[in-house]
């Protein structure tokens, strides 16, 4: 059996502060002090985001589904998705009796086009959850536009974006809402967990309730106002992602390391296409993505299998949502290939290298390494 220590794809960056405040929640956080950590998290995560309110939430398809729910969005609506994205940006769509629209990507930003929402707008359309791949960001100026003509909802999905900017806006300030995942494998980590953050008050207050069964404060206890969900964090987990927000500025430093390191290294083929970051945003650079050129002859399934066998870990570029099993009764699916060519090519060629926040510079390299031998060796080409 061997025993060749594998290079990840992700993983957190974890010291002894966050250790010592995770011990600390287990010690105190119980009784009168329940909720200590839970109110430090989400007042320093509002502050870090110039944002009114944040709410601790046990993940962000939780925070998106709270979303919808507390902008009144129902059975009859629709709700514009981009194709490329993980389900959980459109599960939720579900869970609220809506339909999901799917747009086309930006070529560039892989991030959902402005002009792609424009063409799948009816009367029955009532937001849009923009969402900012793998820490890139979309055109606001054109998405906040578009929504404020038509009077469509915002839910920005920040879930991969801690650190990102446009014109030194934060990720996740852009929509009516904004939400942020802290899965295992984020930049900024609580093991699983998610962020809900938003200015408007009304939102929040919902929010609030609907996270607690509904549950109306006042004199009565345990008195239920509607039939709601159960969607909190643990008192460790919100301690655990205090330590960790503030390490942001570290934590972000060494994201932006590491997609410097491959960008030296594999930009020298111009097959390649990675992460961009267009004039006047910041890129959060939660995943280091390669597109590579039907040139190369291989798809990103090929690619992953190559590198899996020396040792090294990768993922696929997100499928089109239309393309999943889960979809093909969705009518916006009908003819989505067709209509989103951008998100089926990106779905065909794209992989995301190991961006791990434990990575060094030697197993970078040996990635890197292992892409220059392979496109050495490319198979025949294929049509694209």
């Amino acid at each position: 059996m061997s025993t060749v220590r594998r290079i990840p794809v992700a993983g957190p960056w974890i010291t002894e502060k966050e250790v010592a405040y995770v011990a600390e929640a287990a010690r105190t956080a119980w009784y009168e002090h329940a909720n200590d950590f839970h109110a430090r998290f989400e007042k320093a995560f509002a502050a870090h985001l110039g944002m009114k309110h944040a709410i601790a939430l046990p993940s962000c398809t939780s925070a998106i589904h709270l979303a919808l729910v507390a902008l009144g969005i129902g059975p009859g609506d629709e709700v514009i998705v981009p194709e490329s994205t993980w389900i959980a940006s459109a599960a939720p769509i579900h869970y609220v009796g809506a339909r999901p629209l799917f747009a086309d990507v930006d070529p560039v930003t892989w991030c959902i086009d402005a002009a792609s929402c424009a063409k799948l707008i009816t009367p029955r359309t009532k937001a849009i959850i923009p969402v900012d791949l793998y820490g890139g960001m979309p055109d606001w100026d054109a998405l906040t536009a578009l929504a404020k003509q038509h009077q469509l909802a915002i839910i920005e999905d920040a879930a991969e974006a801690i650190g990102a900017a446009y014109h030194d806006r934060p990720a996740g300030s852009f929509g009516d809402v904004g939400v942020f995942s802290f899965h295992g494998s984020k930049t900024l980590t609580t093991g699983e967990g998610g962020m809900l953050v938003t200015n408007d008050d009304y939102i929040r207050d919902c929010v609030l309730k609907l996270r607690d069964h509904g549950r109306i404060s006042g004199p009565k206890q345990f008195w239920n106002g509607e039939i709601a969900f159960k969607y909190k964090m643990s008192a460790m987990q919100a301690a655990l992602g205090l330590a960790q927000l503030e390490r942001i500025d570290e934590l972000m430093h060494r994201k932006r390391q590491i997609f410097t390191c491959y960008r030296e290294q594999l930009l020298r083929h111009p097959g390649i296409q990675l992460n961009a970051k267009p004039e006047g945003t910041t890129h959060g650079y939660w995943m280091v993505t390669a597109i590579f050129d039907p040139q190369y002859g291989r798809t990103k399934e090929e690619w992953m299998q190559e590198l899996h066998v020396q040792g090294i870990d990768s993922r696929p570029f997100f499928y089109p949502l239309s393309s999943l099993p889960a979809y093909q009764k969705e009518p916006s699916a009908q003819g989505a290939q067709q209509r989103n060519p951008v998100s089926y090519y990106l779905g065909t060629y794209g992989l995301n290298l190991p961006s791990a926040m434990n990575l060094t510079p030697t197993q970078i390299q040996l990635v890197c390494s292992a892409i220059d031998k392979l496109i050495e060796a490319k198979p025949q080409k294929r049509a694209a």
